[in-house]
């Protein structure tokens, strides 16, 4: 993908408006922890390999956490 002015730089990949605009309506409103079979889909629609995608939803994932004031990894909550 070459560098253009439509595109994003976001959690270190340079991703095109498009691109952004497809993850995030799959995160909000499909799945923020998307199944394998899932993912592959939404990274087929977006033109993005699974790994690329994958890592656009743990960032994405650690970024909603702290906005919401929870710890940046799943499963790290302490009584």
């Amino acid at each position: 993908m070459s560098a253009s002015e439509n595109e994003v730089a976001m959690f270190g990949m340079c991703l095109a408006e498009d691109q952004i605009r497809v993850l995030e309506e799959n995160f909000t409103k499909v799945s923020k922890h998307p199944d394998f079979t899932t993912l592959m889909l939404i990274a087929a629609e977006c033109g993005l390999s699974e790994e690329d995608t994958a890592k656009w939803f743990r960032m994405r994932n650690a970024q909603w956490r702290k906005a919401e004031g929870l710890p940046a990894e799943l499963g790290s909550v302490k009584d």
